[in-house]
């Protein structure tokens, strides 16, 4: 999510799509042979309401071919090449909509040449408040120092020092470097990475970090991007030049500086977070009530029987954005302690008798939907892994696509789950095929595919995993 902490300039785009809404309408009114009264009295059948309709018409797809365009997207560090790139674009698209409603309503008398100057007017008066809002911005930041960004730096390669230069050199941009951190003996740096912890939480108000990630621990990445969840600012990351660019993050061109930022995946919109929510809820509570309620009693009875403990058991786990938060399951061991780096084996004797029953058809997992009411989860998910094993994972798998698989919550049951890749990591390629899963999902998600992952797991529930031990 790209947070906008104190600023006014988001007000902008909203405008910017009224006015250029209320252009292309308005002056549709006055080119075109409509009838005048019908702005003010609908017909009595809508679609001989000329007016009216091209108002819906233009409107909604003006809307369509904007959002799919992006022509809206602009930001401080766009180049002026780009915004007259969309301008181009976007206008193209709007004159093919255009004369499809003059073709699809052929008693619209209007001569070529009347759209044409329609169409170079609509162009010249968007264009011109679009490029007069964006360098009013720019003399805004250079002259007044309003519209700042509070920043601050963690790297000292060649990719962390070019941003450092442009940020000073380029005063348009409205980026404020508040510190640039690094472990270096350089005095030009404020701080080793240590003192860059230190200095944010200090709370120095800072809206955006950027991260050299490979000069990074996965460690130090975690708890910049905990940090920056926590306290609502952004997070970018620095890629060194010599390495390719990553499709899982988003990048962005400063100058010709790659910024990689997490992106706004499907998963992570409003709408669909609502929806998923929804959805999780109602199947949580189903659970709860239909399915615990009587296996929790019975359960408590077996376990208590069989081993000395506590009928569930919490442990830390990593969720999103690598937020740490407690996982509870039914007690499956005869003793109740992580052990750190090390996975259930198979035949493993720490495994109770009722324990190995659990496992297999995965109900010590049930009480995670207490997890997925809480807030922490999701139905369906990436499988959240206990914090001894993210920093080794993040070894073996590219740092990118780590990242990425923690930008949504954690799910009770997952599409790796379901593919066989789960519990006892016995090599390298097991886990590189749960990340791999785990980013599909991320990538392709819909309510559909959750339903088809909940279907099999309810499957394998009956007929039990060799992988589940």
């Amino acid at each position: 999510m790209e947070y906008k902490r104190g600023r006014y300039s988001w007000l902008l785009r909203p405008f910017l799509i009224i006015f250029d809404l209320a252009i292309i309408n308005v002056l549709a009114f006055y080119f075109f042979n409509f009838n005048k009264t019908e702005l003010v009295f609908f017909s009595i059948n809508f679609f001989n309401n000329k007016h009216i309709l091209y108002v819906v018409y233009s409107t909604v797809l003006w809307l369509a071919s904007t959002s799919f365009l992006k022509f809206y997207e602009v930001y401080r560090y766009t180049s002026t090449i780009n915004i007259f790139s969309l301008i181009i674009k976007q206008f193209v698209v709007f004159t093919i909509i255009m004369y499809a409603f003059i073709g699809a309503f052929r008693s619209i008398d209007v001569q070529s040449y009347t759209i044409l100057r329609y169409l170079l007017l609509c162009c010249a008066s968007i264009s011109t408040v679009k490029l007069v809002s964006f360098y009013g911005l720019k003399s805004f930041r250079t002259f007044l120092r309003g519209n700042v960004r509070r920043v601050v730096i963690i790297g000292k390669g060649e990719g962390a020092q070019e941003l450092k230069q442009l940020f000073t050199k380029r005063k348009a941009l409205g980026y404020s470097i508040k510190g640039v951190f690094a472990n270096s003996d350089n005095q030009q740096f404020t701080g080793d990475i240590s003192d860059s912890f230190k200095f944010l939480n200090e709370g120095n108000g800072i809206d955006e970090i950027y991260c050299a990630i490979d000069e990074l621990t996965e460690k130090q990445v975690n708890d910049y991007v905990k940090y920056a969840e926590v306290n609502h600012c952004n997070i970018k990351f620095i890629p060194t030049t010599n390495k390719l660019l990553t499709k899982r993050l988003k990048t962005d061109y400063y100058n010709y500086l790659p910024i990689l930022s997490m992106p706004e995946v499907a998963l992570n919109n409003d709408f669909n977070k609502f929806i998923k929510r929804i959805f999780d809820v109602i199947f949580a509570v189903l659970i709860l009530v239909l399915v615990l309620s009587w296996l929790i009693p019975i359960l408590f009875v077996l376990i208590k029987l069989e081993s000395k403990g506590p009928l569930f058991y919490k442990h830390k786990r990593n969720g999103i954005n690598y937020k740490e938060f407690y996982c509870y399951k039914f007690r499956s061991l005869k003793i109740n302690k992580e052990m750190e780096g090390t996975y259930i084996t198979q035949n493993d004797d720490r495994v109770t008798k009722i324990g190995r029953f659990l496992r297999k058809t995965s109900l010590d997992e049930f009480p995670q939907f207490y997890n997925v009411l809480k807030g922490d989860m999701s139905v369906v998910g990436p499988r959240p892994h206990m914090l001894s094993y993210t920093d080794d994972y993040s070894k073996k798998i590219d740092k990118y696509n780590f990242i990425f698989r923690h930008n949504v919550k954690p799910g009770v049951t997952g599409l790796a789950q379901i593919r066989g890749y789960r519990g006892e990591i016995k090599n390298d390629q097991d886990i590189i095929n749960r990340i791999k899963f785990d980013n599909y999902y991320i990538e392709n998600w819909s309510l559909v595919l959750d339903i088809k992952i909940i279907f099999k797991t309810i499957i394998n529930v009956f007929r039990g995993q060799k992988e589940a031990y």
